[in-house]
């Protein structure tokens, strides 16, 4: 399933067309994506696919098109303090997405099938908290993830405010879902091959609404032996934060409040840069003669569609190269503050999520 948004050559480029195609249309959606590159959730050696719009499987690792998770992204309706479940959570790709909207005091769990999958989406985790540029752009909540069928989920579970299940799921399993679902949540999940967005209006009332017709793989059913019980699914427990991890988020949102008031107060907000597309101009050379002297004498003159070209081509360039210039003056300005402070080394690198960059 995809295929509906030309290929990007990056993150970026990607992103700009769904947008464009009007499968990404609010800003908080689209920073989000920004935010998480596509490609660091493929194996190496297949990220060259990572950026057209198509589904991607590897063994047990999967990845929906990008329209989808655009079209689940946005009919979830995401809101900070939400919390989420997503049902067959595969790489966390989308659930990392999710925490960047819902922030630190949200909930955000997944469960998936496959022990494999789910150890691969701890390890996409750990190197986007530690590694990713965009970490110290955000309030995060950290998503987690457990190993189970998402049809044996305990009947005593608690409920959530947005859920989302990325395989096909048949009619009689529908109530099923409904019932893990907040009066006020949203429930997105595919039904008889259509995107279904489903409101909990009330304790036994409900609002569908069919968003995209897609095809996905049907939900896998546990086989059971006669007589056997089948493995509960326990959901990861509600906690509510310590003091310490409290005292960490309001540092650094007092940090980066301030660093915001002061870049605006001085007219240098950071922004990102949009990357500047190479346009494609035709261009053509008109043979014509010339005299010299007494001879006839051909030549090549250019057109002025090719001077225009040429014109353009040079303007390109140069905005390229002020972009470049751009990324290189970004600085990780939340980072350089918490090390200026007068603490011991030891609280500044839990302050920095014990990030090295």
């Amino acid at each position: 399933m995809g295929g509906a948004v030309s290929a990007g050559e990056d993150n970026d480029d990607l992103i700009d067309n769904l947008k464009e195609a009007q499968y990404i249309r609010t800003e908080k959606v689209e920073q989000a994506f920004r935010a998480i590159d596509r490609g660091d959730y493929y194996l190496d050696g297949y990220r060259d696919s990572a950026y057209k719009d198509l589904a991607w499987k590897h063994g047990n690792i999967h990845l929906s098109a990008p329209c989808i998770y655009s079209e689940v992204m946005e009919a979830l309706k995401l809101q900070g303090g939400l919390s989420f479940l997503n049902l067959g959570s595969g790489t966390g790709y989308l659930s990392t997405m999710v925490g960047l909207i819902i922030g630190p005091f949200g909930v955000n769990h997944g469960v998936e099938l496959h022990k494999d999958v789910v150890e691969y989406a701890r390890e996409k985790l750990d190197d986007f908290i530690k590694n990713s540029d965009s970490f110290d752009k955000f309030e995060f909540c950290e998503p987690v993830f457990v190993v189970g069928n998402c049809l044996e989920i305990a009947t005593d579970s608690h409920q959530y405010d947005r859920i989302y299940c990325g395989a096909g799921v048949q009619k009689d399993h529908e109530n099923y879902m409904k019932v893990l679902l907040k009066i006020g949540g949203i429930l997105v999940m595919p039904i008889e091959d259509q995107l279904t967005q489903i409101t909990r209006t009330g304790q036994c009332t409900w609002e569908s609404k069919n968003i995209l017709a897609v095809s996905f793989a049907p939900l896998v059913q546990q086989s059971r032996a006669d007589g056997e019980k089948p493995d509960t699914v326990q959901l990861p427990p509600v906690t509510v934060r310590s003091l310490q991890d409290l005292s960490r988020i309001y540092i650094r949102r007092t940090l980066r409040n301030l660093a915001n008031e002061d870049s605006q107060g001085r007219g240098t907000v950071q922004r990102v840069p949009q990357k500047r597309k190479r346009r494609r101009c035709r261009r053509r050379r008109i043979s014509t003669y010339v005299f010299v002297g007494n001879q006839l004498i051909p030549q090549m003159v250019e057109s002025e569609e090719e001077e225009h070209a040429e014109d353009e081509h040079k303007e390109v360039e140069e905005e390229e190269r002020d972009v470049g210039e751009e990324i290189i003056k970004q600085v990780n300005v939340l980072r350089d503050q918490i090390i200026a402070l007068p603490l011991p080394e030891s609280l500044k690198a839990y302050l920095l999520y014990y990030r090295e960059k």
